[in-house]
């Protein structure tokens, strides 16, 4: 299963460029405005799970944060980031890994993910992924999902959707929330998307 999942979105980055997939955000505002709100230092370590060929990094490193690791299933994916990074890639930490399988071998000031989580259809794969923030996200966790207004599939896959309560509430051992926000994305085809954003702050439960 784990192996289908990688193939999948390898098939889907080795064919398909940026205005053909629905997630192309050309600014990632709702992501970079919680980020903002933390005030953190430039030093500070931010993991994209699921970055995918995303710019969130080409934002952060332009802001210059100094501490920037992109984390996705696909490494045709995190290889096209890197050819439109050029010489800034190097300034990156590039992890190919399932999140379920990741192991972290270091901790985060800000655990970011935009439209991975809503993937994890069954409870092993949640448990598994909570199991690993609670490891490795010492500071600030933003997650976003599609809301309960928002699709049911995504790039031919089911996904799950959630409301402000229920994330809350499956994050509640080890975060506090304390914001969420619904947004419209618009897919490069015209499409809306409805997404639900939360931000949370590591408490010591």
């Amino acid at each position: 299963m784990k192996k289908d999942r990688k193939n999948h979105w390898e098939t889907i980055y080795e064919n398909k460029s940026p205005d053909e997939v629905s997630w192309t955000q050309k600014t990632p505002q709702t992501s970079l405005d919680f980020i903002h709100s933390f005030g953190l230092d430039k030093s500070a370590k931010i993991i994209d799970i699921g970055g995918g060929d995303g710019k969130l990094v080409d934002y952060l490193l332009d802001e210059g944060f100094e501490n920037i690791t992109v984390l996705d299933i696909s490494a045709k994916a995190l290889e096209k980031v890197k050819k439109r990074l050029g010489n800034k890639a190097v300034k990156v930490n590039w992890i190919v890994s399932d999140i379920t399988e990741f192991k972290p071998q270091t901790i985060y000031d800000v655990w970011h993910d935009r439209a991975t989580f809503h993937f994890l259809t069954k409870t092993e794969q949640v448990d598994k992924y909570i199991s690993t923030a609670q490891i490795a996200a010492t500071g600030f966790l933003i997650i976003g999902t599609f809301s309960e207004d928002g699709p049911t599939k995504c790039s031919g896959l089911d996904i799950k959707q959630y409301n402000g309560e229920t994330l809350t509430s499956i994050f509640k051992d080890g975060f506090d929330k304390i914001a969420c926000r619904k947004v419209n994305h618009t897919t490069p085809s015209g499409s809306m998307q409805n997404f639900l954003f939360c931000s949370f702050k590591r408490n010591e439960k």
